[in-house]
């Protein structure tokens, strides 16, 4: 971050590590950032969701900005795909870093229809162990989806990708990492339990592969959350303990 970025003092609390300040002006109310959650091409469906998932505060946190190159790494529905491409504006671009064709959910909506009536956002479909993109990103961001990379099916190389996103950055780009919250010292097999991650395991992992630790929000966090149910039991379903990490690739 190149000089201080504006943040709510009670939702975001920055780690020792945190060595550099973010981009300028860029807090949850910016103009730009207000506009992109308020669109009306957002589905009503992603707006409901947006008192738990706090979308402008994230987009703060990562530092959004207009014009700026943004990677949403497993969009998924494209709820924040969406948001990015608000975000951004005309002058930015938005990649919506996707699994390949025939990989996706059973039943899960096209990322392709999702953002067709964007006209700045690319979806990219690739082995995320071999994800290249089209030009250096400002951003890369993932909400919920880090503890997919442990997945025992998919049987992925998570340093490869790892190496993979951190390369995709500008130097001094940023990555911020979402994702629900397991017990401290939990395995990487409670991603396929319970799809949770301990945020020690992201941490660790990421800086292996060069990645500076700057700042954690608890923004997301729920400590009513006992972190004992998946994500997916109704008890919890949408109000998981969340644990969000912004990691900067050095310059």
């Amino acid at each position: 971050m190149r000089a201080p970025i504006v943040l709510l003092a009670s939702a975001f609390t920055f780690t020792a590590c945190a060595t550099q300040p973010g981009p300028a002006a860029v807090t949850a109310t910016s103009p730009h950032i207000v506009a992109a959650v308020a669109s009306a091409l957002r589905p009503a469906e992603d707006r409901a969701r947006d008192a738990d998932r706090k979308p402008a505060e994230m987009l703060a946190l990562a530092g959004i900005a207009p014009g700026q190159r943004v990677g949403d790494f497993i969009p998924g529905g494209g709820y924040f795909t969406r948001i990015f491409a608000g975000a951004v504006g005309d002058s930015g671009k938005v990649y919506a870093l996707a699994p390949p064709p025939g990989a996706e959910r059973p039943g899960a909506p096209s990322i392709r229809d999702i953002t067709a009536p964007y006209k700045n956002v690319e979806v990219v479909q690739q082995s995320f162990t071999t994800l290249s993109v089209p030009e250096p990103l400002d951003v890369i961001f993932t909400a919920q989806n880090y503890h997919d990379l442990h997945l025992a099916r998919l049987n992925l190389d998570w340093a490869a990708v790892n190496r993979q996103i951190f390369a995709a950055l500008k130097p001094g780009g940023v990555y911020l990492v979402v994702d629900h919250r397991a017990k401290p010292g939990a395995d990487v097999s409670v991603a396929d339990t319970l799809h949770r991650i301990d945020p020690a395991i992201v941490r660790r992992e990421l800086e292996a592969a060069g990645f500076v630790l700057e700042s954690e929000s608890s923004a997301l966090r729920n400590p009513a959350d006992t972190l004992e149910l998946a994500v997916f039991d109704p008890a919890i379903r949408g109000h998981t303990d969340q644990f969000v990490l912004r990691f900067r690739k050095p310059q």
